[in-house]
């Protein structure tokens, strides 16, 4: 589970037992509210690779690691970056793990986890 606090974020990671962990996330820019679809909610919930490969392609994100992307939309991603009013997105895959996209929003109040065919 993914929980926002002052701009940064945590995620409760199981343990060995019932115990749970809390892993700060930082980046370059604030994440704002952080969501994911109900299909990536799903699939986080039924399968830990798949839970795994969310958390670490949110921490690309992040650090500016726009993953997938074209040249001409890493470009796109640091202008916002600089700019800081337009929106960040990256894209990641690691077979055959399904694909996600991850968007933050212009002015950083949200970023959204969702499967391409859910845009």
């Amino acid at each position: 589970m993914l929980q926002a606090r002052r701009n940064h974020f945590y995620r409760e990671m199981p343990t060995e037992g019932r115990e749970m962990t809390l892993e700060r996330l930082q980046g370059k820019f604030p994440l704002g509210q952080t969501v994911m679809t109900r299909g990536v909610a799903d699939k986080v919930a039924i399968d830990i690779g798949f839970s795994e490969f969310v958390f670490k392609s949110l921490k690309r994100h992040a650090n500016g690691d726009w993953g997938d992307l074209c040249q001409a939309d890493k470009d796109e991603n640091e202008l916002a970056l600089k700019q800081g009013n337009l929106r960040l997105f990256s894209a990641y895959s690691r077979p055959p793990l399904p694909k996600i996209w991850i968007i933050t929003e212009a002015d950083r109040s949200a970023t959204t986890i969702l499967f391409p065919e859910e845009y």
